[in-house]
């Protein structure tokens, strides 16, 4: 049996590390979060209360349960709120990598880490594991600093990079772009969508199979972990529009600049996923699929 420890598992991509591992025979799930367990399904793994930025009893979890791998899915991810939040925003996305990063070390656990795009700045993607960081926003910069503790340690670990990860699980404590233009669409709102941005988005259910590659491979190394169709953020919100037949008209493109966003974006990201395709056999679903699934979820909740 193959131990893995979750942090953030109340989260979007926690919840569906859960999904996949639950069926798994060969792995056994301690799942951590902050607060009460949000997945519907309580037994067939372990949940423990857990605060990332405690360091202590990070220490008491690794002795109790002796994970071989951690999956750090936790962190702050709204991009204006760590603008404005920089303390609370580094003390998640650096402080408890730390206490990660010498608690794997110490304890020789495989770390398994999620970074993003926004440690880039936009001017030259799609971009490679090994292209130059350049983050334009404090939240790009806390992960790029996260990295740098992985790459300079003597632990084992692998940094996945992803972007925009959209999904739908029975608890959601955040929306994402799909569910936001999917619902302000059906009620007939007019929208107002950047049209300068471009991105790749991600079904959460492909970046915790990557996760799970990842963690049965114990690879080591960056990979990117993104959906494959690189697209503009209006056109997203367009195919959005189109895979339920709402109607585009309600959707108005503006500049990021008339937004007057505290925390500034990279303009074009997007990954090469060859490396991740190649090494790990990851399978990104297209954008459209993703949303059969999403819409599939979504009908199932309905009806239950």
């Amino acid at each position: 049996m193959k131990k893995i420890l979750v942090t953030g598992s109340n989260g979007l991509l926690g919840q569906k590390l859960t999904d996949i591992i639950l069926p798994d025979p060969e792995i056994e799930l301690i799942a951590t979060s902050v607060g009460a367990n949000r997945h519907p399904v309580p037994a067939g793994y372990i949940y423990e209360e857990f605060d990332i930025r405690d360091a202590n009893r990070l220490n008491e979890l690794i002795e109790k349960y002796r994970p071989d791998t951690i999956i750090n899915t936790a962190a702050m991810t709204n991009v204006d709120t760590c603008e404005i939040e920089q303390e609370l925003c580094h003390a998640l996305n650096v402080e408890a990598v730390k206490n990660l990063v010498a608690a794997c070390d110490k304890h020789d656990v495989h770390l398994i880490h999620i970074s993003t795009d926004f440690i880039f700045d936009g001017e030259d993607g799609p971009y490679t594991e090994d292209a130059e960081p350049n983050p334009l926003s404090y939240y790009g910069m806390t992960k790029l600093e996260a990295e740098g503790l992985l790459k300079a340690s003597s632990c084992r670990w692998a940094i996945l990079r992803t972007i925009i990860v959209y999904g739908i699980v029975s608890d959601m404590s955040r929306s994402n772009i799909v569910l936001w233009a999917r619902g302000a669409l059906e009620k007939g709102e007019p929208i107002n969508v950047v049209n300068d941005q471009w991105r790749m988005p991600t079904l959460a259910e492909d970046l915790a199979m990557c996760c799970m590659l990842a963690a049965k491979k114990e690879a080591e190394g960056v990979y990117n972990a993104s959906g494959k169709d690189l697209m503009s953020i209006i056109e997203l919100v367009e195919r959005v529009a189109d895979f339920y037949q709402l109607d585009k008209s309600l959707i108005r493109p503006i500049s990021s600049a008339s937004l007057n966003q505290r925390a500034r974006r990279p303009k074009r990201t997007g990954f090469i996923l060859d490396k991740t395709i190649k090494d790990l056999g990851y399978q990104p679903r297209s954008f459209e699929e993703g949303m059969k699934i999403l819409d599939k979820q979504l009908k199932q909740r309905a009806s239950s």
